[in-house]
């Protein structure tokens, strides 16, 4: 009996058994009973010379993070190592370069260190389609979907980028804002920025609202700095703009920054919505209007499907998870006749 058959046989996850056995505080006092019921008629008791063993014998969880800045990231890891240290599994992460190969670097891992799993935040689609079949052991894809790739060894938990940013532009709208610019991400078709473009481009054209890419779109990295400079260019070049669509938080946030700097109110006299609902969001002047991502039900499947993964390989798994849309304070309504 494991804790893989326990949480089988209660329906619940393998984290939220370890949880339970662990006294772990964050469990609801039905899923502690069902988990417990389980224990009980079972007889379970912990092997605590396996789980030594276990720690020795490279159980390691290797969390490979693309991008340095991504304040959804770091929540994303906190949350993931809190449910591997009460798996009993030990994590070590390794932070990339937006442009980095992080498929080719999972390769090098597994030669030189040979985790026993692999998750990937983040990540572009292009290099796991081209050189991921190196790769033998599980592996869960966060924030990006991985279903058509094929792999049986490589499961995703994502959110509907297309949709969330289509619903984003559309909130825009009902505010009655008609010249939307879009900022940050990467536009390649196998990157997240792509799907948030196509989100985009969508909303306006069934809104029939203006929309020219290559003049209302301005791609840049992850990070306040970036944002900043980005929305910079992108107002000098589209002074008409009356609200930008940054996708993420902290480019909305150097967004707002900039467009202070440049004289300009948010949101009296420019509108600022972000992506990804990062907990600084909250506390931002003003509070941020964001698309907020679910980091801990993503945390808490990726880490569920790796672990039965790697105790017993079973088919892939890909889960969309649900966005919620927070209106926050910076985006004002204007007429809706307006331009």
């Amino acid at each position: 009996m494991t804790i893989k058959d326990i949480a089988r046989l209660s329906g619940c996850g393998v984290a939220t058994v370890s949880r339970v056995l662990n006294n772990h505080p964050d469990v609801s006092r039905e899923t502690r009973r069902r988990v417990m019921a389980v224990v009980d008629e079972q007889g379970f008791q912990p092997n605590t010379n396996a789980k030594h063993l276990k720690q020795q014998a490279g159980s390691s969880i290797a969390i490979i993070v693309k991008g340095t800045q991504n304040m959804l990231f770091a929540d994303l890891v906190e949350r993931i190592q809190a449910l591997l240290r009460e798996a009993d599994r030990d994590a070590s992460v390794y932070y990339l370069d937006e442009d980095a190969d992080e498929v080719a670097y999972a390769l090098q891992l597994c030669r030189e260190r040979k985790p026993a799993g692999i998750m990937f935040l983040g990540g572009d689609r292009k290099q796991f389609r081209s050189q991921f079949q190196g790769i033998t052991i599980p592996c869960v894809l966060l924030t990006n979907i991985a279903g058509d790739l094929g792999f049986d060894n490589l499961s995703s938990v994502t959110t509907d980028d297309r949709e969330a940013s289509r619903q984003a532009v559309r909130f825009l709208a009902s505010r009655g804002h008609r010249h939307i610019g879009m900022l940050g991400g990467n536009w390649s078709c196998f990157q997240i920025g792509h799907s948030r473009f196509l989100g985009c481009a969508q909303a306006c054209q069934e809104l029939g609202l203006p929309f020219d890419g290559e003049r209302q779109c301005e791609p840049c990295c992850y990070s306040l700095m970036d944002g900043y400079e980005a929305a910079k260019r992108l107002l000098g070049r589209c002074p008409e703009l009356t609200a930008i669509f940054a996708v993420s938080d902290v480019m909305a946030m150097g967004t707002v920054r900039a467009l202070q700097d440049l004289g300009k109110r948010v949101p009296e006299d420019i509108s600022v919505l972000g992506y990804d609902g990062i907990a600084l969001a909250d506390y931002f002047v003003p509070r941020l209007a964001t698309v907020r991502q679910d980091t801990q039900r993503m945390a808490e499947r990726g880490v569920d499907v790796l672990l039965r993964n790697i105790e017993r390989p079973n088919r892939p798994f890909h889960e969309v998870v649900p966005f919620q849309l927070i209106p926050g304070e910076s985006v004002a309504c204007i007429p809706s006749h307006d331009g």
